[in-house]
């Protein structure tokens, strides 16, 4: 593997950072994630992921390009009893945003501090969304390569 560049794999169906609910105490708002969520597991795998495959010499200070396919399994309802996708079946995931996929999996490397400081330094993001191949379940990969200063 290239010193200059890390790829991983996160098993799952990927989770878009949701929306925070608000709720007042006291008279002061506050902004939270529900406990129950499945954007915490999701995060809590990724950070452990980047904890794990991140540099030796520790998170980079400058600038990098990341790079996040997202794919997703498909609903039972894509399907013939074959297992093969339906003519009719969408060929992409199209209820999730991109942008949302995107801080999940930013805020959870930030979080881990192995890659980089922080989010900032990401000066080219690609991201992508498919769906997985039947049977194949859900994942997403990202690759974060250093950019020259």
């Amino acid at each position: 593997m290239d010193s200059s560049e890390i790829t991983f794999e996160v098993p799952g169906q990927p989770v878009p950072q949701p929306r925070p609910r608000v709720s007042t105490r006291g008279g002061f708002a506050r902004a939270y994630t529900p406990k129950g969520h499945a954007i915490h597991a999701y995060r809590e795998a990724i950070e452990l992921l980047a904890r794990t495959n991140g540099w030796r010499q520790g998170p980079t200070q400058g600038p990098v390009a990341v790079e996040i396919d997202c794919y997703f399994e498909r609903p039972a309802s894509h399907l013939t009893k074959l297992v093969k996708v339906k003519p009719a079946a969408p060929s992409f995931p199209g209820r999730v945003d991109v942008d949302n996929l995107a801080k999940a999996v930013l805020d959870a490397i930030t979080t881990a501090g192995t890659i980089w400081a922080d989010d900032d330094q990401v000066l080219e993001l690609v991201i992508r969304k498919h769906y997985a191949r039947p049977q194949a379940g859900g994942r997403t990969i990202v690759t974060v390569r250093r950019l020259p200063p």
